[in-house]
């Protein structure tokens, strides 16, 4: 399944790279489909029919956290291909709320262009990873509070060292007992003693002045340019940036840079 995940992101990823503004980078994608709870839709499958007007009422999308958008893009029911872009709001107003991260089905509500409610989007658990980065576009207040901590990327500090910091224990740390000071070893009767070095006269450096172990440093002439060799190639000149391509929105979206 992982190699199918990929394969979906790899495809929301090159259908997004035509659309998006210059200089958009991609960082998580996931896969999410509406209606209510999969639970409850599996409970009702057991009534004819019932169970095939959810199947068929139900929407597919993925969601596309970029480094200045949260993007959402139709999927197709049988093959789960990513099709036209249906939203894209910027980071910073992702209207998405009601949001629980459970052991198997999450979930989430988002205000989809022209509905009157909220939609609720049910997230697998094989794309528990790409939500906790999409987590990061969430707005204060948006997570239910019984839901399950997020792993968010963005929170996570360096691994502990090996060796503890300012002598405190902690999991994956190993404690070192502290050395004791240096002591003399004890000698043996008749056993020999040990002779101490003579001490050490440093040796000043040739050229050196009293008092400074190091010679004065040498001042050097300035460096001359060379002259021009004749029949030498002329280096290029340096060229001018081209123009900027202003910020290509999103198609068919509203409130972005260059809509009107």
């Amino acid at each position: 399944m992982a190699f199918l995940r990929a394969k979906q992101k790899a495809q929301v990823i090159e259908k997004l790279s035509q659309v998006a503004p210059p200089g958009e980078t991609f960082i998580a994608c996931v896969h999410a489909e509406s209606g209510p709870s999969p639970w409850l839709a599996a409970a009702l499958g057991e009534i004819p029919l019932v169970g095939l007007i959810i199947v068929l009422t139900r929407r597919y999308y993925f969601l596309t956290l970029t480094n200045s958008h949260v993007v959402i893009n139709s999927a197709n029911r049988w093959n789960n291909r990513p099709g036209d872009v249906v939203a894209a709001f910027p980071r910073q107003a992702f209207p998405v709320s009601r949001v629980k991260r459970a052991s198997i089905w999450s979930s989430m509500y988002v205000q989809m262009p022209g509905s009157a409610n909220p939609v609720r989007l049910n997230i697998h658990r094989i794309w528990r990873a790409e939500m906790d980065q999409l987590s990061a576009a969430f707005p204060p207040g948006a997570i239910d509070p019984s839901s399950q901590p997020f792993d968010t990327p963005q929170n996570q500090g360096f691994p502990p060292p090996a060796y503890p910091m300012g002598g405190q224990a902690g999991p994956g740390r190993q404690m070192v007992p502290p050395q004791p000071p240096h002591q003399q070893p004890q000698q043996g009767f008749g056993a020999p003693q040990a002779q101490p070095y003579p001490p050490q006269q440093p040796q000043p450096y040739p050229g050196a002045q009293p008092g400074q172990p190091y010679p004065a440093p040498q001042a050097y002439p300035p460096a001359q340019p060379y002259p021009a060799q004749p029949g030498a190639p002329v280096p290029p000149q340096g060229q001018p940036y081209p123009p900027q391509v202003p910020n290509v929105p999103y198609p068919g979206q509203q409130g972005y840079p260059g809509q009107r």
